[in-house]
């Protein structure tokens, strides 16, 4: 059986270090080596002589000693080279030795020290639950790549925390509206249609009120998939011209302004191309439009055009307008003015939503100049397409222009 720290990457990094450091000792003791052997021609005694040894008296005569084996100096300086070299062959292995397993145990400890952020980053993240998405790493220390990888993982924390804190709003949102029709549907479903004592003008009543709460529901979820889609990602975007967008959404609704004694007017200017969803951005436009044609009494005007990078589709109306404590909540999620006779149960609250939903997808941006009973003007900005290749959208002014401004 393998044991489990083997697997680990602080054992694999020790090794790697150890392993190195030892490369490169044994590399640099073998230069030594061969450094040696070349500067100083070790070699072993090869001819030896036999000395009579003798001593001198003071009358010149001599007394024998015995005899002793000699060699050339140079032979013998070549012999103690050798030995020597001998000698560091066997220090330099036992150095090797020392200094691998010292290694190993140096290296681990600095190791541990290096991988500590990369251990907190891991220790945190199994903290973190898709249902609590608070906690963040923070990690200190000097600026690095394990700071960096802790950075990044806070931001898409910080990005899937408000993810799953749009959805839940949306799902307390969405339960909450449908909550009504439903109980709307029970109650004459059983009061009228149920109950074996109903007049006919009763049940004509309450299919009347059901079919109109079914609409509802109906057209709650298919606003709740506009917002989805757009959401994920899903659709393609391409060459689109703001200008066509515009036309054929005047087209779509100027029989029903007509209908209803409502004048509507286009000035389009040609040739305003961004990258985007065709159908998304008609949707946007529609349903400012639908707003205008049931909020409005005599006109509505859809314009488009150039500023500064930017190119800007507005629709104005002469309708009852929208009051500046109203302004800000407009474009919240199913948010409706309950005073207002125009916005009945017929509507979600879901319109202006998708239409900002839509438009900051797009990089985009969507401002409104109105005020009480003087009428309403929605003005969407789109980053023109002909900006240089891989430049981010222009900046959007502090104070953007009032319609009359452009």
């Amino acid at each position: 059986m393998i044991p489990q720290f083997v697997h680990s990457t602080r054992f694999r990094l020790t090794v790697l270090y150890s392993t190195l450091l030892f490369a490169l000792t044994a590399i640099a003791l073998a230069v030594i080596y061969f450094a040696v052997i070349a500067a100083t021609d070790p070699k072993p005694i090869t001819q030896q002589y036999e000395a009579q040894l003798v001593k001198l008296k003071a009358d010149g005569s001599e007394i024998p000693l015995g005899t002793m084996t000699v060699a050339e100096v140079d032979d013998i300086e070549s012999a103690a080279n050798l030995q020597t070299l001998q000698n560091l062959r066997t220090y330099s292995a036992a150095v090797l030795g020392g200094m691998f397993l010292a290694s190993l145990g140096i290296g681990w400890v600095l190791s541990g020290r290096a991988l500590r952020p990369a251990l907190e980053i891991a220790h945190t993240a199994r903290e973190i639950q898709a249902t609590d998405l608070s906690r963040r790493i923070n990690l200190d220390g000097t600026k690095g790549e394990l700071r960096d990888l802790a950075d990044t993982i806070d931001a898409m924390l910080d990005r899937l925390d408000d993810a799953f804190q749009a959805q839940r709003q949306l799902i307390d949102d969405a339960s909450h509206e449908l909550r009504s029709p439903l109980a709307i549907i029970r109650a004459h479903l059983d009061a009228a249609l149920t109950a074996p004592d109903a007049s006919p003008t009763e049940r004509e009543r309450a299919v009347e009120v059901i079919d109109r709460a079914t609409n509802r529901m109906s057209r709650l979820v298919e606003d709740l998939l506009a917002t989805a889609r757009r959401s994920a990602d899903a659709l393609a975007d391409t060459d689109t011209d703001l200008s066509t967008i515009a036309n054929e959404a005047s087209e779509e609704f100027t029989v029903l302004a007509a209908s209803r004694g409502v004048r509507l007017t286009t000035t389009l200017t040609p040739d305003l191309v961004l990258i985007g969803d065709h159908d998304a951005l008609r949707r946007a436009v529609g349903n400012l439009l639908s707003n205008a044609v049931r909020l409005t009494d005599s006109t509505i005007t859809v314009a488009t055009g150039r500023h500064d990078g930017w190119l800007w589709l507005t629709i104005a109306d002469d309708g009852p307008g929208i009051p500046d404590e109203d302004q800000p909540r407009i474009f919240d999620r199913f948010w409706r003015r309950a005073q207002s006779p125009a916005l009945d149960d017929r509507h979600t609250g879901l319109g202006l939503a998708i239409v900002r939903q839509i438009v900051e997808s797009h990089d985009g941006r969507i401002t409104l100049f109105s005020q009480a009973e003087q009428g309403s003007t929605f003005v969407l900005w789109f980053p023109a397409r002909d900006r240089p290749y891989g430049a981010p959208p222009p900046e959007v002014p502090s104070i953007l222009p009032t319609p009359a401004e452009i």
